[in-house]
This record gives structure tokens, sequence and C-alpha cells, in this order.
């Protein structure tokens, strides 16, 4: 006789209360569904789905718009703050003229090699009343149109406010070669000889406690006119004294 306290095949078993015994285990075949895991910013969820963190999307939406506006910011501050200086010092840059131009030994050989001494003095204007200059590594060379004839360098020195100074640069050649030889002949025929001056120098401004950072200083003077005859070897500027073209 078959036992009737076994249960039944396929059900499960009842606990001493009468009711099926849940602590047994999971009887389907799928496994029991899990709980999502947290993988930072994404969700990891079955059937390998990934779902993003809103949360933490918009934090970094947040920090980037934080960011570009502190940035913008920065730049429309320092904007703001050189335009009002520049507003109150009005900075200019200084005026350059060449006073006096004088020429000495000057002689061309047939190989097309320039000789000769040139004194330059030139008055240097600062047009600025709150702003004082400085300065230094001034250099200057002389021309004959695009041939540079020789170079020399000028010492540093401080303009005060609607200060005017007067610089001198001495020039002096022995072997410098020009490509068109015809050229100064030609001019020289004629009674004059032109050359050009440029200058070079690093400039800083100051008002104050407040200093600008250095500048390159171009300064060109072109067309200086030193009379000069065919049987003579030296001579001075014509037409009195020249501006010159000065930038930053």
């Amino acid at each position: 006789m078959e036992d009737q306290s076994r249960p039944v095949t396929g059900y499960p078993a009842h606990s001493a209360t009468g009711y099926p015994n849940t602590a047994t285990a999971y009887p389907y075949v799928a496994p029991p569904p899990t709980a999502p895991q947290n993988h930072g910013t994404y969700f990891h969820v079955a059937g390998n789905r990934y779902y993003s963190d809103p949360y933490a999307t918009q934090q970094r939406a947040t920090f980037v718009h934080r960011f570009f506006a502190i940035l913008i910011g920065s730049i429309l501050i320092t904007g703001i703050i050189i335009f009002t200086m520049w507003l109150i010092l009005r900075p200019q840059i200084p005026q350059f003229r060449v006073e006096t131009l004088t020429l000495s030994n000057f002689n061309i050989s047939s190989n097309s090699l320039v000789s000769g001494d040139w004194d330059a003095r030139f008055i240097v204007r600062n047009p600025n009343s709150k702003i004082t200059l400085f300065y230094d590594q001034i250099e200057a060379a002389v021309f004959h149109k695009s041939d540079s004839i020789s170079e020399t360098t000028v010492p540093p020195f401080v303009q005060g406010t609607k200060n005017q100074t007067s610089i001198k640069a001495t020039f002096a050649s022995l072997t410098a070669y020009v490509d068109d030889r015809d050229s100064i002949t030609g001019e020289r025929s004629h009674g004059s000889i032109n050359f050009n001056i440029r200058m070079m120098a690093r400039v800083r401004f100051r008002a104050g406690s407040w200093w600008a950072r250095r500048r390159i200083l171009r300064v060109y003077c072109p067309n200086l006119s030193i009379g000069i005859s065919s049987n003579s070897n030296g001579g001075n500027l014509i037409g009195g004294s020249k501006e010159c073209r000065v930038g930053l």
C-alpha cells in the first residue's frame, strides 16, 4: 500500500502548517530577476542594456556651463580693465625725427664696395602726459635702397612724460657691398645720395606702479638726401630735419 503522507511528484512539499514550503529552490527554468547594478554613471540591467544616470549627466552639463561662464566672465573683466586704463592713460607711441645726418670719408670702389662714416642725431619725443618710456636694446642700420651698409647700437635711455631727448647714432663701413653701384654713382653725379635709416628698440610703458609688457618699437626714416658732389667725399642732410615713421 502506498504511503498517503508522501507528496505527489511535481508539487511542492507542505510544511507543518499545511502551506507549501517557499524556502525551497526557485521552481522555474528562468533565473530570478536581479537588482540593477550601479556602475558609476550607468546602470547594468538584464539583457545587457545600459541606461545613463540622468543626475550624473546633469552634473557634467552644469560643470561645463559654469566653466565657460567663468572663462567668458574673466575675459570680459580683463577687457574692461584694459579699456578703462586706456581711457585714463591714453598711451601714444613716441615720435622720432632725424635732426642732422653727416657723411664723411665716403668712397665706392669699382667692385661695388662702399666705405664711409655716417653720424646721425635724432630727436625723440614722448607725447604722453602720464606715461614714462624705457628704451633698451636699440639697434640701428643705414641703407641705400634695400642694401644694408652699416649697423650700430644706441645706448638705452629713459624718457619722462612730455620729454624730448636727443640721441646719436654713429655708423662706420669699410667693405659694405651694394648690388647697384651704378645707382649710387648716378645719384652722386646729380649732387646727392639718398639713404634710409631703420631702428628697432624694446620699449616699456610705465604709469605709476603699472607696467606694460615690453614691445618692439620700429622706426623707419626714408629718403635722407645727403648733398655730395662727385669730387667730394662728404656732405650733410639736405632740406632740414626729417620725420620718421614709428610703429609697434
